[in-house]
Order: C-alpha cells, then structure tokens, then sequence
C-alpha cells in the first residue's frame, strides 16, 4: 500500500539520516540535526522564509491563517459508541475496560479518506486523539501495551495519518490526555484527596496503585516518554493538543509543566502547544470547548493562565454531535448540518478564531455518513464564497 511504503521508506531515510525510528532514542550528528531542521514542513511551505529565522513564529502566523480543522476522538471508546467518557459515566471496571482491545480492528480508518476529506471541508489541518483519558494509545509505543499494536488492528493509525497529512500539506496536531488517565497505576487518586476524574468504583481497582505524591513521578515519566516518541517518531508536527485542563487546575503542583513544554519544544521547534483554555501562560494558542472564555471552575490558576495568553490565537472546539465527541449510537440523526456549521465558522470569525470541529470515527474506524456529507458541502460554500 502506499502509505505504509512511503512511511517505511521514510523511516530507513530518516534512521541513515540519524534520526531514530520507533523505539529509537533521538541520535544525530549536528550536521545531520542542521540538514533537516532546515527542511521546511509541507504545512509551512508558504511560510518558508519566516520558518527559517524562527519556526515557532512561523507556525503561529500559519495557524492565524488556518481558519478551520478537523478533530477526531477516536479509540476503544469508539467500540461501546457511548461517548468518550463512557468508562467513567457507566464505572466499567478496569479489567473489564481492558477486554476492549480484543474487538479494535479499526478495518476502515483510512488516513487518505480523512485527509481527502480535511481537504474537500477546506481544512487546513487534522487533531486526533493519540492518546485519550482512557490511556489506550493509538501509536506503536515502547512505554505501555495498551495500545494498538497489540489489537486485531496491530497497525500504527498515527504513522498513516501522519504520512497522509505530510503528503497533502496538511499540519498534523496530537491531542493527549495529559492531566487524565483512567488506567495508569499512578495517576494521582481520589483517595489522596484530589476528584481526579476517575470513576467512583463501589470497590477499588486493584490496577490503580497511587499511594502518594512521589508515585506520580512515575505518570509523568510515562507521559514525556511518550511526548518524545510522538515529537521523534511521526516527523513534522503542528503541534501537541493537551487535555483536560481541570485535571491540571484540580492538582497544579503535581505537573512540572515547564518540564513537559520544554520537551516539546526541544524536540521540534515549530510544534505549537495548546492546553485548553491556559495552564501557566506559557501556551502558544488557547482552545476552549465551544465559546471563548476563560474556564469557569479553575479559580486563580485559571484565571492568571487566561490573562497571560491574551493576544494569542483562539481555537474554539466544537463537535459534529450533539453530546459527546467520542462515536455515539445515541444520536441517530442529531448531527449538525452544513447551515449549522456555516454559521458556527460565522461565529469564529467573529472573535478572530479558528474552528476545530469534530467527528467520532465508529468503531470500525469509518467516519459518519452524515458528517462526510455535512463537511464535504461545508467546503463546497466555503470555495464558493
């Protein structure tokens, strides 16, 4: 296939260029690191010449211009077609949880299907969900088995999707659940105090093994892990979509956030970082769900990250569904249409924002009928505007 050709073929060029391939640690030599960093992204390509004095300004000045995006949840969520959160909404026992990999095959997420389909919406880029609260990870990790490759599926969804949007000058942005997890041993507990965002199990979960403070070093040593691997492995990015921010706000001292966005920003310079509505000023965009606004329940943290990233761009996010983001059979014929969604784009550009809007691939992987329809006749008005 294509796809997996091209991405193998880039991999052996990328590992005699000196950059690791999956599993790899980063190892080049300056002149290597200074070839390559010199290569503008496909994304960036008219920004060339900004690009070369300073990445991170280019990407910004390429995502004012962006206007409008693709977002999926997608993951073994997708397979209940509940909601994302349908672990913690119907308290699914973690070992129960886990039995949802055996039926992952995502036969039909095809990569050229979602960024023909970015494109024919006049999207300029997509966001997935690499790694969502649930913990599974879409991508061939070396830092847990809870992922894909260890699924009916046993294919790497993000490298295809990458190799795709580098293809066709799209810019690929990751979101990862960074201040939730509903599965790691030592994501912080409610036992310590803290709503950590977890079910409230009738009996605890023998899988969750926080005891106190220290132990959450061993969460965030898993997560720039695989931070690193994200920014290493998958070649060019528009950037990292962290989430959710109340986890952040509901324990702010437990996360050297100046450590993870320092990583990010080590590994590749032009990748710009959202964590919602602000974590500690230092974000190069602002993404609230919906409306812009600074968010209503993080108290001063919030309301200080607010103040310190006014001025940068907004992304409003916002979903096809009616309710969740994640696939729900629940919503039949409730989705948005094209009128709706018109005058969603109508509103974003009202506060000088782009649009993230969002679709819940099934659980086969397939994008929703109505919502190919609804975005390919949103691209259509666009183009003819």
């Amino acid at each position: 296939m294509k796809n997996r050709d091209g991405l193998s073929n880039r991999r052996e060029f990328l590992k005699t260029a000196g950059i690791a391939t999956a599993g790899m640690m980063f190892s080049m030599t300056s002149a290597s690191y200074a070839m390559i960093a010199n290569k503008v992204p496909s994304f960036l390509r008219d920004y060339r010449s900004r690009y070369r004095d300073d990445p991170r300004a280019a990407a910004t000045e390429w995502f004012r211009d962006a206007n409008f995006g693709l977002f999926m949840h997608f993951g073994l969520y997708s397979i209940v077609g509940m909601g994302e959160w349908v672990q913690l909404r119907q308290k699914i026992p973690v070992a129960e949880y886990v039995t949802l990999t055996d039926r992952f095959a995502a036969e039909n997420f095809d990569p050229d299907f979602i960024t023909d389909l970015a494109l024919d919406a006049n999207m300029k880029y997509v966001n997935i969900t690499s790694r969502h609260h649930d913990s599974f990870s879409l991508f061939d990790t070396k830092y847990s088995d809870y992922n894909v490759m260890n699924t009916p599926a046993n294919r790497d969804l993000i490298a295809g999707l990458a190799e795709s949007c580098q293809e066709k000058d799209l810019g690929l942005f990751l979101y990862y659940s960074y201040a939730a997890d509903l599965h790691h041993p030592y994501f912080y507990s409610r036992e310590a105090g803290w709503n950590n965002g977890r079910p409230d199990y009738e009996h605890p979960q023998p899988e969750y093994k926080y005891k106190s403070k220290e132990d959450f070093r061993k969460y965030i040593d898993f997560t720039h892990g695989q931070l690193e691997e994200l920014l290493t492995n998958y070649g060019p990015l528009a950037g990292i979509w962290l989430d959710p921010i109340m986890g952040y706000y509901m324990a702010p001292d437990l996360f050297p956030i100046e450590e993870t966005y320092k990583i990010i920003r080590s590994k590749q310079a032009q990748a710009l970082i959202s964590f919602k509505q602000g974590a500690n000023g230092d974000e190069d965009f602002v993404a609230p769900e919906r409306d812009p606004r600074a968010h209503p329940h993080g108290g001063e943290v919030a309301k200080l990250a607010w103040e310190r990233n006014q001025g940068k761009p907004i992304e409003i996010c916002d979903t096809l569904q009616p309710r969740t983001w994640g696939y729900d059979m629940r919503d039949g014929q409730q989705h948005k249409t094209s009128d709706y969604v018109m005058n969603m784009l109508d509103h974003a550009k009202s506060v000088n924002a782009n649009l993230l809007l969002n679709t819940g691939p099934l659980h086969d992987g397939s994008i929703y009928d109505q919502d190919v329809q609804t975005l390919r006749e949103v691209g259509a008005r666009l183009r003819k505007a």
